[in-house]
């Protein structure tokens, strides 16, 4: 036999499924608004290796391009492997001049390497965290060479990677709309010019580094 209902009997059947489903959707509702002001309060930039499609974003200090966040990352990413390429320097190198500029480039490559944080934090760029995988190899390479080897392999490729490096830092400085991202680029240029200068001064640079 069906059962029926009045008015009074209605009032008096529990209510917990509906205020539950009420419940999650006012949770649901206001973990996307939260979410929402968090992307608005705290944008983050993904590193500039073309997922964002050249995009230019707005910042305090002018438009901030994808050129200027490469810039960044490849600063960053070249200091990854140098600083602890220069360490080995110091220690193995068979020149005394190689274990010399080893240590200043060393040095100058954490300075570096503060000022890029920093400045990626300001703009709320992503830096690399670790060598790629090119890098790592020349790591390998000099951690199994010795002597006059070793010294001819280190300036070799340090000289080549600043050669591409330099090029990044002069475009940004040239082309920037970003106040902050010119001044970097004139500072680490110095940096850049510095490092060439010294392992110019080996002898020990090939025609094959120079590009």
């Amino acid at each position: 036999m069906r059962n029926s209902y009045g008015v009074a009997e209605l009032r008096r059947l529990p209510r917990f499924g509906l205020r539950r489903g009420r419940g999650l959707l006012l949770l649901a509702v206001a973990a996307v608004v939260a979410a929402a002001v968090a992307v608005l309060l705290n944008p983050r930039v993904a590193p500039a290796n073309g997922v964002d499609k050249g995009a230019t974003i707005p910042s305090k200090w002018g438009p901030l391009s994808a050129q200027d966040r490469l810039l960044l990352v490849k600063v960053r990413q070249a200091g990854l492997w140098e600083m602890p390429a220069s360490q080995m320097a110091v220690q193995r190198g068979a020149s005394p001049r190689v274990r010399e500029i080893g240590k200043i480039i060393n040095q100058e490559h954490m300075q570096l390497d503060a000022d890029t944080r920093a400045t990626a934090q300001q703009l709320g760029v992503s830096l690399p965290a670790i060598p790629n995988g090119t890098q790592r190899s020349y790591l390998r390479e000099l951690a199994g060479l010795d002597g006059k080897s070793f010294d001819t392999d280190y300036v070799f490729r340090m000289r080549s990677a600043h050669g591409q490096v330099l090029p990044f830092a002069a475009k940004a400085r040239v082309q920037s709309q970003n106040s902050l991202v010119r001044a970097y680029a004139e500072r680490g240029m110095r940096f850049v010019l510095h490092h060439m200068q010294l392992l110019e001064s080996t002898g020990l640079v090939t025609k094959s580094a120079l590009h």
